[in-house]
């Protein structure tokens, strides 16, 4: 066998493989043999057989087969022995029909090469890393809610901004008959809401249905609909009161701290409201980071120049997938996907060049820490190391599930190497500016 390399320029290359009769023909012969031995064939008993009956029968099969095998292996051995940097993979060049009746074979394959390139993060440009903080505003609001959660409910005789409102939708038309408890502050229109101040228990409101709410997925659940009947619906509908209450707040005691943070944790409003301040910025600093990681992201795909062989790429992902595209749709799906793998190609540069690494103890670690915060939801505050052993193998058995582990802790640690050398400049602001800023005025 012989192979060898013709590069067309940087991004393209051919390879030839040149495969001899005495680099098939035992593998053949001993396969015949075998076959010999087994074949069902009238009027001869088994493993009786003529050969040259059993080679007209299977010989062409069996070499075509044979030929493909060592073909394939031989392609791969050599390109991961040349350390060839291959995108996509090897495609066969299109040859007249094959004479398998020939003692010797030649088959071309067009490869796609990986770009060299350099990949710099610290730009002259820097990017914004926001450090994220609760302010008094949203502290204060936060134990509103919390006051408003653990307090009770006190009946009221009319509605008022602050009540909470049980009652029923109805549009008999579209069957509609869902029971539910509001409150005035979920409508969209201040003018929705005047409808119902001084209105009493047994008092049917009438409401139009388009614009009723900020959010579809509210109006979902007040009519007890599905997400394609909801779309564009614009009807009336009666929401008849059947209660009125409002809720009083819980006093911030030492009764209400227990419940929430556990018996004797925390003795102090401004215990609570450090609590609170905490446990809120450690959920922003996620949020910060998913930002910076985009940001870095595009940063890194915009500033890192390279060609790609975009021409084999699209002829490629004809074959490649499930079903099979024309020219015309694959070379829409690789405009649409030639981003990801530009970053793809980057992230791989930094991985290597920053010894990033993602061990099977780093997975295990993280399925562990991810287990005991659910189990944390649902009041297992304590469970033993075999308990979290066990649950983790069962989550891990799942290669989609491993793969996706492997995946957010390659990023976590990719997220660390830029806060160390990307150009970055840390902007602190509230969490409502944050929004305001990143994903505007909503």
């Amino acid at each position: 066998m012989n192979i060898t390399r013709e590069n067309v320029d940087a991004l393209n290359a051919v390879v030839k493989v040149d495969i001899a009769k005495e680099d098939y023909s035992d593998k053949v012969d001993k396969i015949l043999v075998d076959y010999r031995k087994t074949a069902n064939i009238p009027g001869f008993r088994k493993g009786h057989v003529p050969m040259g009956m059993v080679k007209k029968q299977y010989g062409k099969a069996i070499l075509v087969d044979e030929v493909n095998k060592l073909l394939q292996g031989a392609l791969n051995k050599y390109l991961a022995e040349e350390k060839i940097d291959v995108l996509g993979q090897p495609l066969p060049k299109q040859q007249d029909e094959i004479d398998w009746d020939a003692e010797k074979f030649s088959f071309e394959f067009e490869l796609g090469l990986a770009p060299e390139f350099n990949v710099e993060l610290k730009g002259d440009k820097s990017i914004t890393q926001y450090n994220i903080v609760a302010d008094d505003k949203m502290i204060d609001e936060q134990i509103e809610r919390i006051q408003k959660q653990y307090g009770k409910l006190v009946s009221q005789d009319v509605v008022d901004a602050e009540s909470e409102i049980s009652g029923a939708y109805t549009n008999e038309e579209k069957e509609i008959n869902n029971t539910v408890t509001l409150t005035l502050d979920k409508f969209k229109g201040e003018a929705t809401a005047k409808q119902f101040i001084g209105a009493k228990a047994g008092d049917v409101i009438v409401l139009k249905t388009k614009d009723l709410f900020e959010d579809d997925h509210d109006l979902m659940h007040a009519l007890k609909l599905g997400h394609d009947e909801i779309h564009g619906l614009d009807i009336e509908v009666s929401f008849t009161i059947s209660e009125i209450n409002q809720r009083e707040l819980a006093d911030l005691d030492q009764e209400l701290f227990d419940k929430l943070f556990g018996e004797g944790q925390v003795k102090s409003v401004s215990e609570v409201r450090a609590k609170i301040k905490e446990d809120a910025e450690k959920q922003f600093v996620q949020q910060a980071d998913q930002k910076l990681l985009n940001d870095v992201t595009e940063y890194l795909v915009d500033n890192t120049k390279f060609d790609l062989p975009a021409e084999f790429l699209t002829k490629w992902m004809q074959t490649a997938g499930e079903k099979e595209m024309d020219a015309d749709q694959a070379r829409e799906e690789y405009e649409k996907s030639e981003k990801s793998l530009r970053y793809q190609l980057i992230e791989g540069k930094l991985i290597e060049a920053n010894d990033v690494q993602v061990t099977m103890d780093d997975i295990k670690n993280h399925a562990r820490e991810m287990i005991k915060g659910q189990m944390a939801q649902f009041g297992q505050l304590n469970p033993s190391d075999k308990e979290l052993d066990d649950i983790a193998a069962r989550v891990l058995s799942n290669q989609e599930e491993a793969r996706r582990i492997s995946e957010q802790l390659v990023s976590q640690k990719l997220l660390s190497v830029y806060k160390e050398k990307a150009n970055l400049e840390v902007k602190e602001l509230t969490y409502e500016n944050f929004v305001k800023e990143v994903y505007g005025d909503k």
